[in-house]
């Protein structure tokens, strides 16, 4: 039992707090139905802890007070949503507290929890009782009574769990729902941990005591909830104290949700719900420098957070089109260019969804998908790549896609159909090379099968009759062609003429692919 907190103790607590928030998340999403039903409460608030944890992981503080000070302002950087920001300014009451202090004992963190949560409240431009500020404030006030460590972590836990389970009494669409406050929720798990790293015990955090009713009554509530605003902007802001406050007042009469708070060094986060975002932007500008500019459609992101969502590396807008007809996301990898790995995750985040499917579609792009998946799992996202090779076994991938499936079962059988489709490129020699079929010139058209060179010609379309019969002869049930750019006009016609003749049973189709360096891929199944 700790007297007081040291640094061990705060990054023990930070990665309690992650793992707790991690196991709970979809549980803390099902909750979210204020004050918009984006089912995105426990995400946001797991990649808000995730980002402070991970900032006092990397910084060397040996101190309670510097510790605190670090974790802090990573959660403030990194703060998603409006409940990861009003918990990003708990925090930062909590170092203030302890600033200075010659310890962070009771009193400190005492303190620091009445700082914290009036910095919360006073950051939201319209708070609204029966939320995370009524359970912090619930916290707060419990433990101001207390006189060791132990008694204000478990006094404020318990007091927290305890103004949770009542906020359906205090906000009609909790009640209507049947939930408590996912955000509310969120903080007493925060809370427990703190508790449970001050005691040492491993005991689990306590379980939720107010569930959804029924999934029928849970969608009526959300259909019921306001739909006044379709959009969720937020941003980092460089700006002076003077002119947060104005800011603060123009964006509450430009939407809802408008929370600023800040890292105490003129660095801001500014979250808020609109219909215009360039006006919330402006805003920003303004009143100072804003970067790191997020806008998410709650549309966008209800959908995609009902099931798993897919992120495909699409090399050309045709293909690009093909994907997204089919509700994936796309990476753009035209011009022949792998995109980056903070590209990649970049729309992994934007999907909104906790489950996400990683398609690169092309050897030199799979590294890039599995560093991109690896990140996006240390924000708390999990992320599986399917080795897809080729873009049509991406899209053999998600012809078998089922977002309602069990994630394992869904990952398992999208690589399966991926690994099921053999395909085939022709492309054209850039230089004189020796390839495993012989010598080929500058000029040369190539045709691949899997990745390996097996014919050498001068004519596009003679190479390519020689790779559908290489395909056909091993049977083929289906066979999809995308025609590239520098394809000559008319080839789709001539290829599907030519696999009429060959294997008339053979279901074949053309689609205009757009991808640069390969004029025609040819899918099998």
């Amino acid at each position: 039992m700790l007297e007081s907190l040291d640094a061990d103790a705060v990054r023990r607590w930070s990665r309690a707090a992650v793992e707790s928030l991690d196991a709970h998340r979809a549980e803390i999403d099902e909750l979210n139905v204020f004050p918009v039903a984006d089912s995105d409460t426990g995400t946001n608030l797991s990649m808000t802890m995730r980002a402070a944890a991970t900032a006092l992981a990397a910084d060397g503080a040996g101190d309670a007070a510097g510790a605190l000070r670090i974790l802090a302002r990573g959660a403030v950087l990194g703060a998603r949503g409006n409940s990861g920001v009003i918990v990003s300014q708990l925090l930062r009451g909590i170092a203030q507290a302890a600033a200075g202090a010659p310890s962070c004992d009771a009193l400190v963190l005492r303190t620091g929890l009445l700082l914290g949560a009036d910095q919360a409240r006073d950051a939201v431009a319209q708070p609204v009782e029966g939320t995370i500020l009524t359970v912090a404030r619930a916290a707060a006030d419990a433990a101001a009574g207390s006189t060791t460590l132990l008694e204000v972590t478990r006094c404020a836990a318990a007091a927290a769990d305890e103004a949770l389970q009542r906020t359906p009494e205090q906000l009609p669409e909790l009640a209507r729902a049947g939930v408590v406050d996912a955000g509310g929720r969120g903080l007493v798990l925060l809370l427990d941990a703190l508790a449970r790293t001050v005691s040492g015990e491993d005991g689990a955090p306590p379980e939720l005591v107010r569930a959804p009713r029924t999934a029928q009554q849970l969608r009526s509530a959300r259909e019921t909830g306001s739909g006044e605003f379709d959009f969720e902007v937020q941003y980092l802001l460089e700006a002076g104290g003077d002119s947060v406050a104005a800011l603060r007042g123009k964006l509450s009469g430009l939407g809802d949700s408008a929370a600023v708070v800040g890292t105490g060094e003129g660095v801001w986060n500014v979250h808020v719900h609109v219909n215009d975002v360039g006006a919330a932007i402006q805003a920003g500008v303004e009143a100072g420098r804003p970067f790191d500019i997020t806008v998410v459609r709650f549309a966008d992101q209800a959908a995609a957070s009902l099931g798993t969502a897919v992120v495909a590396v699409a090399p050309g807008q045709g293909l690009a089109h093909l994907f997204e007809a089919e509700g994936v996301w796309v990476v753009d990898g035209d011009h022949g260019a792998s995109p980056s790995a903070v590209e990649v995750l970049a729309a992994v985040r934007a999907t909104g969804a906790a489950q996400v499917v990683l398609l690169p579609n092309a050897s030199a792009a799979a590294a890039i998908a599995e560093a991109a998946a690896e990140q996006a799992r240390a924000l708390g996202i999990r992320a599986t790549v399917v080795p897809t090779r080729s873009p049509v076994q991406g899209l053999a991938a998600v012809a078998v896609h089922d977002a309602a499936r069990r994630f394992d079962d869904d990952v398992v059988a999208m690589a399966e159909a991926a690994a099921a489709t053999r395909f085939a490129e022709i492309t054209i020699a850039q230089r004189e090379s020796l390839t495993s079929v012989g010598l080929c010139q500058r000029g040369d058209v190539l045709g691949l099968i899997d990745g390996e060179v097996v014919e050498i010609g001068r004519g596009l379309v003679s190479v390519a009759f020689a790779l559908i019969d290489r395909l056909l002869g091993v049977g083929a049930e289906l066979m999809t062609v995308l025609v590239g750019g520098g394809a000559p006009t008319g080839v789709g016609e001539l290829l599907v003429r030519h696999v009429r003749e060959r294997a008339p049973y053979t279901d074949v189709t053309v689609y205009p692919g757009g991808q640069p360096g390969y004029p025609l891929i040819i899918g099998v199944e």
